[in-house]
């Protein structure tokens, strides 16, 4: 019997039917070490995908056997190699080491870094254990790398977080904009609902702003192809021609906003002239893009990483929101900002508190009355919470280089790839002096760095819940046993706080249970979900929140034009555009921006181990302008050695056009494992948005060195976004 349950790669949330792989009368299909495979088809009745399924999807069973960690293992050093060992000798272990550490350092010495892919279980016993009976905020997750510049735009626009939208206005917009998103590669299964609305609706205008020609914006009405790093020069320039012009919707800026008259001061200064030529596009195509904002009804903004990822990200997605604002789009069908999720239960994630200065239920670690009203469910001592809030993901890395961290426990992510300037990343996580790596799959580059490894239960092998971009609850039940000793994580940090002495805490018998106690912290916030039980998510499938008990869910926020700030209104922001936090200059003279392909996810971890990917991306490669590459005799497979302050990697080049001159474009996915010397963020500096901590992962300075006496076996080497048409979707 097929089971149902959702995609565990991005936060599309793809709802998924999964069969097991004996099937009566016919061979059991298998991979080449033998694994049976589970039959993966697209779930028709899931309301976010409608039985759509990418190619990640369709062959993630493929990875559930391979690699997979099922012991707990130690060392004593990182220079010894690994043991196996008991569970009770692992969490033995694991409470000495916070036991003493907390009495020696303090609880702020204890870090966790965790990830966009726990389900909503997990996220919260781990906020209780840290935040609640550790009395540390220092849990942050990959999700700072990925959404925290939306979290804290909607916060400080709307009042609260929360993408206002869902997936239905992708077929009743006018005029659907997109910013710093390769949404065809990167949320495939939207951006064909998107495609196959505008093919039907041939008035409907698709703008897609990027300074690569992606198969996004292959498709698009009008191209933007700026420079990186004037995304802000760009939509104050829209909106001064709004303004201009006098599309405005008065009435709503008067009655639900405030702000409003600083922001019109601050556009004066982004006249088109000026505006088209900091972004190196045409003043036509500047006023074309803002005339079909201006004369649609229902504009429809989607963004990614191009905008979070920036030491500008906060300021980029005030300066979105704002165009939204001033035109009444927000709020209603087919409009608003939609901040696309980059990881399968990011959102969970933030409704859980799992960022470092945020709290279950949409609360902030600085508000006293948060603080409070989490202490009393939790059944704490008044205070007990800590009002400073945590580390973030980078300055975990700082804290570790001062000696300030004394255990760093780190789970389902693979920061020894992923995080900016990966060689002081790699050198603060050998100063470690005690580090739990708790995962599905060995080895990885991470678990280099750890002293204990811990085998964790994933997607199929456990129960909980995840909320894609749409706010879009799914249950995910377990339909296959863990192999070995692998645990669900919320099992293994419960067990844990049952060791440190906080059995009533943590004497939960079952996900349900967790999810349950959960809810009560959403009641009465902009999260409510207490209607959203796995009693009802089993009767009637997934379910969007808000949704309180007894109630009907809500597809869509702030419909009655009420906001959640203090008076009720939206706020209006001023920014004025800084920049790259490191632009090219004589000696780094080119911009790299980073990203990721259609067939691979995040570190390779899974995808890394699944055949029919690593044949559609064998391997890395750098996209240059033919313009840039005939300046430095560059050739097509030629071997291309890219430096920056921090580091150096190298690629096969390939030449396309689809590239902006003065820019080139490298994946992000291989780390030292899958690679030699084509790990990306060796390359990448960890300047940050100072509202949100996310790091500009997406841009910085390199210099370009042909390595001529290197011949390349790249020479066939093809770009993805030349290499998937629009039937690459598998529709079941």
């Amino acid at each position: 019997m097929a089971s149902k349950t959702l995609c565990p790669y991005c936060g599309v949330g793809c709802g998924l039917e999964v069969s097991p792989p004996a099937v009566p009368g016919k061979a059991t299909n298998r991979d080449r070490e033998g694994n049976p495979i589970w039959k993966v088809m697209g779930d028709k009745a899931h309301p976010s995908s409608l039985g759509k399924v990418c190619v990640k999807g369709a062959t993630i069973s493929e990875s559930l056997e391979k690699n997979r960690l099922r012991t707990p293992m130690m060392r004593d050093s990182l220079d010894e190699p690994f043991r196996p060992v008991s569970w009770e000798e692992a969490l033995n272990h694991i409470v000495g080491q916070i036991q003493t550490t907390r009495l020696v350092q303090g609880p702020d010495a204890i870090c966790m870094y965790g990830s966009g892919q726990f389900q909503t279980e997990d996220y919260y016993i781990a906020q209780k254990l840290l935040k609640g009976c550790l009395r540390t905020n220092n849990f942050d997750a990959n999700s700072r790398l990925c959404m925290s510049s939306a979290v804290s735009g909607y916060i400080q626009s709307l009042g609260s977080d929360g993408p206002p939208c869902c997936y239905d206005d992708l077929e009743l917009t006018d005029c659907a904009f997109l910013i710093g998103t390769n949404t065809a590669e990167c949320h495939p299964i939207i951006f064909n609902r998107l495609r196959v609305h505008c093919k039907k609706n041939k008035e409907v205008k698709l703008i897609v702003v990027d300074p690569r020609h992606t198969p996004t914006a292959a498709a698009a009405d009008l191209h933007l192809a700026i420079k990186p790093g004037t995304d802000i020069d760009l939509m104050n320039g829209i909106a001064h021609l709004l303004h201009r012009w006098g599309y405005i919707d008065s009435l709503f800026v008067d009655e639900q906003t405030t702000g409003f008259p600083n922001y019109v001061t601050a556009i004066q200064s982004y006249p088109p002239e000026l505006v088209a030529g900091n972004c190196g596009i045409s003043v036509e195509d500047l006023e074309q893009a803002a005339r079909w904002w201006g004369e649609s009804r229902r504009v429809l903004s989607m963004w990614s990483m191009g905008l979070n990822q920036s030491s500008e990200g906060t300021a980029k997605n005030r300066t979105l929101i704002n165009l939204h604002l001033m035109t009444g789009n927000i709020g209603k069908p087919g409009a608003g900002p939609f901040s696309l999720t980059g990881q399968p239960n990011a959102m969970g994630g933030r409704e859980a508190g799992g960022l470092a200065h945020i709290l279950p239920g949409y609360r902030l670690v600085k508000n006293p009355q948060h603080r409070r009203e989490v202490e009393q469910l939790w059944g704490l001592t008044p205070g007990s919470i800590n009002p400073k809030p945590g580390l973030s993901a980078w300055e975990m890395i700082r804290g570790l280089e001062q000696g300030r961290v004394g255990v760093l426990w780190i789970a389902a992510t693979n920061p020894a790839v992923s995080m900016p300037d990966l060689e002081r990343t790699k050198e603060a996580l050998l100063r470690s002096p005690f580090t739990i790596y708790q995962d599905a799959y060995y080895p990885t580059e991470t678990a280099e760095y750890a002293h204990v490894l811990l085998p964790a239960a994933q997607w199929s092998e456990k129960t909980g819940t995840m909320t894609n971009s749409e706010r879009r609850v799914t249950l995910c039940p377990q339909f296959r046993s863990a192999p070995g000793m692998a645990r669900p994580d919320w099992e293994i940090f419960a067990e844990v706080g049952r060791r440190l002495g906080f059995e009533q805490e943590f004497a939960f018998a079952d996900s349900e249970a967790v999810r349950n106690e959960f809810l009560q912290l959403t009641a009465g916030r902009p999260c409510e979900q207490r209607g959203i039980t796995y009693e009802r998510l089993i009767a009637e499938g997934p379910l969007q929140w808000p949704c309180a008990e007894g109630e009907e869910p809500q597809a869509r926020m702030y419909t009655d034009g009420r906001f959640n700030t203090p008076d009720g209104r939206a706020r209006f922001a001023a920014f004025h555009s800084r920049g790259l936090a490191e632009p090219p200059d004589g000696e780094y003279p080119f911009v790299l921006t980073v990203g990721r392909l259609y067939g691979h996810w995040h570190t390779l971890t899974r995808t890394g181990r699944i055949e029919k990917i690593r044949k559609m991306h064998p391997e890395a490669v750098i996209e240059i302008h033919p313009y840039d590459a005939d300046r430095l005799h560059i050739t097509e497979g030629m071997m291309v050695e890219v430096r920056s302050r921090r580091g150096w990697c190298r690629f096969p080049a390939k030449l396309t056009k689809n590239i902006t001159k003065g820019t080139i474009f490298a994946p992000m996915h291989w780390g030292a494992m899958w690679g030699e010397h084509t790990e990306a963020n060796l390359l990448t500096h960890p300047e940050s948005c100072p509202i949100s901590g996310q790091p500009e992962l997406k841009a910085c300075a390199v210099q370009l060195i042909p390595i001529i006496s290197e011949p390349s076996s790249a020479d066939q080497a093809s770009l993805p976004s030349e290499n998937i048409p629009e039937t690459a979707l598998i529709q079941t």
